[in-house]
């Protein structure tokens, strides 16, 4: 069975081809080894998710005309445009 790595956004970051008797759990337990990390970090950066699983939201996202609506997750403090304040230049 094939897992995909899958980042905030819905990207595929990486793939794993796995016996079909090992589950999500095997899944996970194999990336987790890939990244080196704590599984609460992984879980703040990825999820993993089947390729059925991916292929299946994917379609009905598309289809409800739905998107990621990626800059709520952009911190304010990273606005380019903002002006400068008085505050700022001091420092």
């Amino acid at each position: 069975m094939k897992w995909y790595l899958v980042d905030k956004l819905d990207n595929i970051t990486s793939t794993a081809e796995l016996h079909s008797s090992y589950g999500k759990v095997s899944a996970k337990a194999y990336f987790l080894g890939v990244k080196r990390l704590e599984e609460d970090e992984f879980d703040k950066l990825w999820k993993v998710v089947s390729q059925r699983e991916y292929d299946f939201n994917f379609e009905h996202s598309n289809r409800d005309n739905k998107q990621n609506e990626w800059w709520k997750d952009e911190e304010s403090y990273l606005d380019v445009d903002a002006p400068i304040t008085e505050s700022n230049n001091d420092k």
